[in-house]
């Protein structure tokens, strides 16, 4: 059953009804039998895992199914062809239709702290800060034919999402800038010269003056997807010790009309109806379905006074939304748009399973959720009982085919995994450990527009992208 087919029945469910058929039930079904700690249902996949040899050195730095091969590129510390070194910390990315079968790249760079912009400072946003975006011009194969600078001067650019009308939209997740207390990580904000916690366009063709999308809000954003039909861009929050929520801008004209993402719209988060406040973190019944509704926000651009704390910055916008009904979640990442519907991640969402709880908000292994942008509906498509299944689910894409592809950033191995449309879990890629970033982990996983290769980072201090192509037809990707 087609994916759009199953989102679009079931008119008269009511919240929290259970439903007994549609795509990924499998896996559901499997996890209600065998409870925490069972093993999760294995579809064939594209068969067991190997060490590969990377093309480009012969090292070593991925496990893959037999007939797949690699190539990595750009790494930090390497150059760009405008000479600028390239930054660590690679994270989302997104991948667009270049010139003769070529792919250009746009790829995020989480960096926090006001190291100094990299490239020219001139044009940074903050010439204070070190996160920002490259654009690449590479072959399917992972070779780099260009490579640019296309924003700098921002931090914490985690994830974000490809727009349709053919741009990178980059989420900063952080609310640093001179009037917030530092964070986590120790950086002083009084060096810096502008707020953070913005969206910023990326345009595919080359480097344009910053500019925040303000009224998309300031707060940990983690990533962007647009509902073509109506122009509206949902939003995921990674508030890690704090509950997120789930937004949606509305720009005050349609993206795909004017050809570019314009501030000055309506922020809002998702409510359950009937049930404001909704905890939507903890465990819940297998096949939940919440019709819902949207909460405004009055301020999604707060400009604080007296420099408040880090944590009580960085929940200004969310408590704006909970006070209104806004449901919980726990540290929304990745999220998708597919036929409809926006599907999302709670990297801790679910049930407390046997393991110890990680750190932050939430006590689970992971959930992946469904908003179906035309009826309203929110459906929890899983919620993972144990490791063995989902281990903190962060970056998801997915194939021509409808599968869905999950950077897991967990306790053990770090694994690239599909989730067919049948509740089939396999693993599909394992990165060998990066003895100098014990931290290391995928991230920023997307297909080129013709679905020949995957590419994927290493979000890491010394990050690098790789390209993966293979026997696609074998299996469910």
């Amino acid at each position: 059953m087609e994916r759009r087919h199953f989102l679009a029945g079931g008119a008269t469910v009511a919240a929290g009804a259970a439903l007994t058929a549609g795509p990924f039930q499998g896996v559901l079904a499997h996890a209600a039998q065998t409870g925490d700690g069972g093993a999760a249902p294995r579809g064939r996949g594209y068969g067991p895992l190997r060490p590969v040899p990377d093309v480009r050195d012969g090292e070593v730095r991925l496990h893959l199914p037999r007939g797949f091969r690699y190539r990595s590129f750009n790494p930090a510390g390497s150059k760009l062809a405008d000479g600028t070194v390239t930054p660590g910390k690679h994270d989302g990315m997104a991948a667009f239709r270049g010139r003769r079968g070529s792919v250009i790249l746009v790829r995020n760079h989480e960096v926090n702290g006001p190291v100094g912009a990299f490239g020219d400072p001139a044009k940074a946003y903050d010439p204070a800060a070190g996160g920002g975006t490259c654009t690449l011009h590479v072959t399917p194969y992972g070779e780099l034919l260009d490579s640019r600078v296309s924003l700098s001067g921002t931090q914490m650019n985690c994830s974000g999402g490809p727009m349709p009308w053919g741009s990178w939209v980059t989420c900063e997740e952080t609310v640093n800038g001179p009037d917030v207390g530092n964070d986590f990580s120790g950086g002083d904000n009084s060096k810096l010269k502008e707020k953070h916690g913005y969206l910023f366009e990326v345009p595919t063709g080359g480097r344009v003056a910053p500019r925040p999308i303000r009224n998309a809000g300031r707060f940990a954003h983690e990533a962007a997807v647009c509902d073509p039909r109506t122009g509206a861009i949902y939003l995921t929050e990674d508030n890690f010790n704090f509950p997120s929520g789930f937004y949606r801008y509305l720009p005050p004209k349609n993206p795909l009309r004017t050809g570019r993402l314009l501030d000055g719209g309506r922020l809002q988060m998702l409510a359950v109806k009937g049930r404001p406040g909704a905890d939507l973190s903890l465990g819940q019944p297998r096949n939940a379905v919440y019709e819902t509704t949207w909460v405004d926000i009055d301020d999604p651009d707060p400009t604080f006074t007296g420099k408040p704390g880090n944590d009580e910055a960085i929940q200004a916008v969310g408590k704006q939304g909970r006070a209104g009904g806004g449901a919980l979640f726990s540290r929304l990442e990745g999220a998708v748009y597919d036929h409809g519907v926006v599907y999302f991640v709670s990297t801790q969402g679910g049930a407390p399973v046997t393991q110890p709880p990680p750190d932050g908000f939430g006590d689970g292994r992971g959930q992946i959720w469904a908003y179906d942008t035309r009826s309203g509906r929110l459906r929890l498509v899983v919620e993972s009982p144990g490791a063995t299944w989902l281990d903190l689910p962060d970056n998801i894409t997915h194939s021509r085919r409808g599968t869905l592809v999950l950077c897991e950033d967990g306790d053990g191995d770090n694994l690239l995994r599909g989730l067919t449309l049948r509740g089939n879990l396999f693993d599909f890629g394992r990165l060998e450990p990066v003895a100098a970033d014990p931290g290391a982990e995928f991230a920023g996983s997307t297909f080129a527009p013709d679905g020949r290769t995957l590419f994927v980072n290493i979000q890491s201090k010394a990050g690098m992208t790789f390209a993966i192509w293979g026997p696609w037809h074998h299996g469910p990707f």
